[in-house]
């Protein structure tokens, strides 16, 4: 062994580890908080003729970096309403737990199950109250007894729209065309089913924050189907599941 041809090379390990005592690693915090785990992300509702359908892709991501490629962005928050979330996933889990909570003490209080419209009613609250604190864009959509399905978009700021249809997230700056021109009321089950992916395979090809599977939430009478459309398989199945 030829100590010689070490000698230089120990000597500038020794000179970079003194170096970092000294000054110490390097760490932009800024740059980490840019980086906050976010939902960014492409989400949709419709009503269609027996209820409505939500539908999300799967990425999440940390500034440049893909975090999580299969989350789950539909939430349940009561027994046949559910919530699409964009924006930080802590703002919006959290926001999801709480509405959760108020909605099951609503349940055993008034002996009745929430409607859609208390749901989005309680999201539109604590998202407007607290708009300086929070990054959440969401989607309440479900089906009860009394007003049937409906869809709620709340946007960051925390105003509250009923629409038809609603799309949100970053994709969907890439879907308001494919949307307009594929849209129309009454659609059975399937043709939306056909709508939702359609529109949603747009917005992953397109957008750079979307991608992974496609997760869906079919909700009617008789409760809620999940579906699941894989990118391997060119978003053909495998097939539906109860939650």
């Amino acid at each position: 062994m030829n100590t010689r041809a070490l000698q230089p090379i120990t000597t500038k390990v020794a000179k970079t580890i003194h170096d970092h005592q000294l000054h110490g690693i390097h760490v932009d915090m800024n740059h980490l908080k840019s980086g906050e785990v976010n939902l960014g992300t492409s989400i949709m509702a419709i009503n269609f003729k027996d209820g409505v359908i939500l539908g999300a892709d799967s990425r999440t991501t940390t500034g440049a970096y893909i975090a999580n490629r299969v989350t789950d962005k539909l939430t349940q928050v009561h027994d046949t309403i559910w919530c699409c979330r964009s924006g930080s996933a802590a703002d919006t889990q959290a926001v999801a737990d709480i509405v959760q909570y108020h909605l099951n003490m609503y349940g055993v209080t008034n002996d009745e199950p929430p409607t859609t419209q208390t749901a989005a009613a309680l999201f539109q609250e604590l998202c407007y109250e607290n708009k300086n604190m929070l990054s959440a864009g969401i989607i309440i959509a479900g089906w009860d007894h009394r007003h049937g399905g409906q869809v709620y978009s709340i946007p960051l700021g925390g105003s509250l729209h009923k629409q038809a249809y609603s799309i949100g997230g970053s994709g969907s700056t890439y879907i308001y065309g494919y949307c307009d021109a594929n849209w129309r009321e009454g659609m059975d089950e399937q043709e939306g089913i056909k709508f939702v992916k359609g529109a949603l395979q747009e917005a992953i090809k397109w957008d750079g924050s979307s991608g992974g599977v496609i997760r869906m939430v079919v909700l009617t009478k008789a409760g809620a189907v999940r579906h699941l459309y894989l990118p391997d398989r060119n978003y053909e199945g495998p097939g539906t599941d109860k939650p």
